[in-house]
């Protein structure tokens, strides 16, 4: 099971019909169909269950099929009309845990038929997506501040690898310098330092660096635990 929102084009747009208004935007990757809702000032309680904080702003639900790199984009007037909040309230995260915008996907359960059922949400597995707004130039943007897996009754916060892609990145030119250790300057990053998550060496001269210094060579945090991650350098899957 893999639903995946792309958090880098987690956006919102205006709505032409109703001015004022912007609706929500993104990619996501789906190994198998399901559903998406997007909620306003959502909080998250047991097991992962998103509660509107807010009667005048439903939740917004949208079903899925299968498939990699699709696009969505909310129905027009299922938006959120700026112009109904303070701007202070927009800018800053209501309460404890309640967010300006969540994304949430859930796998469909399937029956002995191998017809989709609605989702349940305390036992589908799905993935949540926690936003905030900000204001750049005079003009409304969105920033994810944590996505969430919840898979068999068990809750895992994504945490970001720094540098990852430029490990990865297949268009990347071979002789790209931030493919390479910073330290030796040749062979290609494949190891993470934690709890910073900056993957910046690679395995040799990680080991080395636990012997002297022991501290992340790129924020000097000290190094508590290496991750070393195997990097395909042909093409992604």
């Amino acid at each position: 099971m893999m639903l995946i929102l792309k958090k880098e084009t987690l956006r919102i747009e205006p709505d032409k019909e109703n001015p004022g208004s912007f609706l929500v935007a993104f990619t996501f990757d789906a190994t198998v169909a399901g559903s998406l809702i997007v909620m306003f000032f959502a909080k998250e309680g047991e097991d992962c269950n998103l509660n509107p904080t807010k009667e005048n702003l439903s939740p917004v639900t949208i079903h899925f099929q299968q498939g990699l790199g699709q696009k969505f984009r909310q129905p027009i007037g299922a938006g959120i009309d700026f112009s109904m909040f303070e701007e202070s309230e927009l800018l800053k995260v209501g309460g404890v845990d309640v967010y300006p915008l969540t994304v949430k996907a859930e796998a469909s359960s399937v029956n002995e038929e191998g017809s989709n059922e609605t989702p349940v949400s305390d036992t589908t597995n799905s993935q949540i997506t926690q936003a905030v707004f900000e204001k750049e130039k005079g003009e409304y943007r969105v920033r994810v501040v944590k996505q969430i897996l919840w898979v068999n009754n068990m809750r895992y916060e994504l945490q970001e690898i720094y540098g990852i892609g430029n490990s990865v990145e297949a268009d990347v030119d071979g002789n790209d310098a931030g493919k390479e250790c910073v330290i030796c300057l040749s062979e290609p990053r494949d190891t993470t330092v934690l709890p910073c998550r900056h993957m910046c060496m690679c395995s040799g001269c990680a080991k080395v660096l636990r012997f002297q210094t022991n501290r992340c060579p790129i924020c000097r945090q000290p190094v508590e635990r290496l991750l070393e991650i195997k990097v395909n350098n042909g093409t992604k899957e």
